[in-house]
């Protein structure tokens, strides 16, 4: 028999609205169940019959437990009702109808066969984690759904999920059902660490105190394993079992540090946000959490992540607080004051990741438009483009966003991009199986000081541990390639890594020091290996963008390097800004990219090359010289863009102009050496110039640049601030009864009268009541000062005039 969780009484409803809905979110609360209940339920759901359910969890270790929980529950083992499939390991069978899934796994099946024929519904569980894969996921299975499959049954359920966000991709008819948890109350602590103590002292003091005061088992939250370790050392003398828990560990001890311990001792589990949620920690009634998390960070500048650690949000707080109350009453000591401020939520991973693997897949979906896709969170579009241009510099993708023939190659390849192009290549070099072991120790994070040694001693079938898992990998993308995993010649090492990581080529600028092709500066300690290489590819990096630490690298040959990159033995020219010396400077090189081999001067400038090193030093100080003439015509474009969007108007703001001056400006620079010299460009004439007869006359129509009052003179507006500005002496408005309005009726002049003396009296955009009520007030108090200029009892019925009283009145 079975225990009652929350989420069965629910279980009706939750059938009942996928019978009629073809789409749902279910907020279920920690503790309801509903991972390891409602996919069965949905099984025996009569649009699911004939069909398989997918089950989505954002970590292997999640998937690998939710299947053997549901397994158990049927009484059966994993791969007869329910498997698990992620990559590189599946446990699936003939008669498997619920397949839990990890995410990634989902974006492959959807691009073998975007139908999902045979699939009855898909089900993204903690989808709150908000995993660049899951988004991705989430949109191909909409774009499937509505263009394919109509009757593909989608629920999006986690204990915390935002929820009008979802509604407005999802559709907001889309059936919100809601369920409790069942946790017990958990009385909270707040141990702020002491400022000079060492964190892991602190740590293990707040341990040994939960451990007399509280029963039950401790979970403890660490940033990263480094910090674990250094915990666990600290915690040596124990009494009680100290246990690590982290993505690295083998699964038995995952499972492990997962299970109460087989003698009924208290446990200590040192964990990293693994835990968090997905999986239970069985036996816990304790939670330290030291307060930090550890996430990757791209910087789409440099095209390095870097590992940041940061204060946990509040969301992921509560949802560690949480694991003490799933068994029981609980304790929680937080290792930090209670007035820290902590922000609400986590960004979504796809605002701080690597786009290039999405760009990548959106190019296999046929997308050449992110937009073209229901995204719960768009894509940046920055850093987007920062990835497609990687893509293009790898030969994956065309100028228009779709793949190549190399870029159609490598989608047989489950791994990153930049991997999979490697190993395209590889086969033109007879590479194939080096490069197979390379992308492995890649993808499976092997960490050695002096990588090139690790491959002289490959790991045999008897390995464990790390190098068992990285010959697992080697072996499944052997099996792809039809190769073997013999290896005989290392030398093509380096070549495969540099046709992975173009811009990470690097040349020696000193010992130790290098410059990256894409721009940056890297180095090495002195006493490396490597640290007098011509030549090097650095493979991991700590992404500061500039002096990165280089951790692995393999050096290159520069013939191996020409192969590929035939521009390192050719002079071309090269024209650069130097903004000390105020001028461009040009000389011929032999480079990749900004990595330069060799130099020498140029005695004459490219005109062509001229011009874009100009353009290049404009985009990089990030302004335009435009006089008062260019703002006021910029600003009354402005003005047009935001009344009349239709009408298609030029975008003339900054960006927009640094982002095209190919088109507008280029043509204008012959012979110009200075940006002094581009400044003195008249800048606004050559955008006026630019547009066509009839929008020129629509602007003057729209935005007139003066307006005429009733006294006859033609005054200037300006645009410059949220409204168009009529600033004119008080007596020249005489007889104008209501406020001009401009582009057709839609805006309302704002208008400034001024005293004789050209000082602002009052600033409306209603004249009529200035009439009525403002200029009587005004009228009192300057008649006095101005007496030979007219201030007339009824403004509305006198002479406008820019002139003083005649002689005689």
């Amino acid at each position: 028999m079975r225990d009652s969780l929350p989420i069965d009484s629910q279980l009706p409803e939750i059938q009942a609205t996928l019978e009629a809905h073809s789409r749902a979110l279910l907020i279920a609360e920690p503790g309801a169940g509903k991972t390891t209940r409602v996919p069965l339920a949905l099984l025996e759901s009569d649009w699911c019959r004939g069909g398989r359910l997918l089950l989505l969890e954002p970590r292997r270790v999640a998937a690998r437990l939710a299947a053997a929980q549901l397994a158990a529950n049927l009484g059966e083992s994993v791969g007869q009702t329910v498997g698990y499939r992620m990559r590189g390991e599946s446990r699936v069978g003939p008669e498997t109808r619920l397949e839990v899934v990890t995410q990634g796994v989902l974006t492959r099946m959807l691009q073998a066969d975007p139908s999902l024929e045979g699939v009855a519904g898909v089900i993204f569980d903690e989808f709150h984690e908000r995993s660049l894969e899951a988004d991705l996921g989430l949109a191909l299975t909409l774009d499937a759904q509505e263009g394919l499959r109509e009757a593909l049954r989608l629920l999006v359920m986690s204990a915390t999920l935002d929820e009008a966000t979802l509604l407005g991709v999802l559709g907001e008819a889309t059936p919100v059902l809601r369920c409790p948890g069942r946790t017990y109350p958990v009385t909270t602590q707040y141990r702020a660490m002491p400022s000079r103590a060492r964190p892991e002292r602190h740590q293990a003091a707040v341990i040994r105190e939960a451990l007399v005061a509280d029963e039950g088992d401790v979970l403890v939250f660490l940033p990263g394993v480094a910090e674990i370790r250094r915990l666990a050392r600290e915690l040596g003398d124990l009494d009680t079992p100290v246990l690590e828990l982290h993505g690295r560990l083998p699964l038995s001890e995952q499972r492990r540090a997962l299970a109460r311990d087989p003698e009924g001792r208290r446990r200590v589990v040192l964990s990293t946000a693994l835990a968090e949620s997905s999986v239970t920690v069985d036996g816990v009634r304790i939670v330290i959490d030291a307060g930090f998390e550890r996430v990757p960070e791209f910087q789409s500048r440099t095209g390095l992540s870097r590992l940041v650690t940061r204060r946990v949000n509040r969301a992921s707080a509560e949802q560690r607080r949480g694991r003490a109350a799933r068994q029981g009453p609980g304790a929680c000591y937080r290792l930090w004051a209670a007035e820290q401020a902590l922000p609400a939520h986590g960004e979504p991973e796809l605002l701080q990741a690597d786009l290039a693997p999405l760009a990548f897949e959106l190019a296999r979906w046929g997308v050449t438009e992110a937009e073209a896709l229901a995204w719960v969170t768009p894509p940046p579009a920055a850093a987007l483009a920062a990835g497609r241009a990687r893509l293009r510099r790898l030969g994956l993708l065309d100028a228009e966003h779709r793949l190549t023939g190399p870029g159609r190659d490598a989608e047989r390849w489950p791994c990153h991009p930049r991997l999979a192009a490697m190993l395209v290549c590889a086969a033109g070099i007879d590479a194939q199986p080096l490069a197979c072991w390379l992308a492995a120790a890649l993808e499976t994070g092997i960490e050695h000081d002096d990588l090139a040694e690790a491959f002289r001693r490959l790991p045999g079938p008897r390995a464990q541990g790390s190098e068992a898992q990285w010959r697992r990998e080697a072996r499944r993308l052997a099996r792809i390639a039809g190769v073997g995993l013999e290896v005989a010649d290392l030398s093509p090492l380096g070549e495969l890594a540099a046709l992975a990581w173009p811009e990470r080529v690097a040349i020696n600028l000193a010992p130790g020091r290098f410059k990256l092709a894409g721009g940056s500066q890297a180095w090495l300690p002195e006493t490396h290996p490597l640290a007098q290489a011509a030549t090097l590819v650095a493979v991991a990096l700590d992404g500061k963008p500039e002096g990165a630490r280089i951790f692995s690298a393999l050096a290159v040959e520069r013939p191996r390097l020409a192969t590929w990159y035939p521009e390192i033995e050719t002079w071309r020219p090269r024209i650069r800004w130097d903004a000390e010396a105020g001028r461009l400077v040009g000389e011929e090189v032999k480079a990749l990219d900004e990595a330069i081999l060799a130099r020498r001067p140029l005695a004459k400038l490219p005109a062509e090359a001229a011009e874009a090193a100009l353009l290049s030093a404009l985009r990089e100080r990030g302004q335009l010289a435009f006089d008062e003439e260019g703002e006021q015509l910029r600003a009354r474009m402005a003005l047009l863009r935001r009344e009349l969007p239709k009408e298609q108007w030029p975008d003339w703001s900054t960006p927009a102009l640094l982002a095209d001056l190919e088109t507008w400006l280029a043509p204008h620079l012959a012979g110009l050496r200075s940006l002094e010299a581009v400044d003195r460009l008249p800048l606004g004439k050559l955008l006026l110039d630019g547009l066509d007869w009839e929008h020129r006359q629509r602007l003057e129509s729209l935005a007139p640049t003066h307006l005429r009052v009733p006294s006859g003179s033609r005054v200037r507006l300006d645009y410059r601030g949220e409204s168009p500005l009529l600033a004119v002496k008080l007596q020249e408005l005489f007889g104008l009864a209501e406020t001009p309005r401009l582009v057709e009726g839609r805006v309302a002049v704002l208008v400034q009268p001024l005293s004789p003396a050209r000082r602002p009296l009052q600033t409306t955009h209603d004249l009529a009541s200035f009439w009525r009520h403002g200029y009587f007030e005004v009228r009192k108090e300057m008649r006095g000062r101005y007496p030979k200029h007219p201030w007339p009892e009824d403004p509305l019925s006198a002479e406008a005039t820019a002139r003083t009283k005649r002689r005689g009145h």
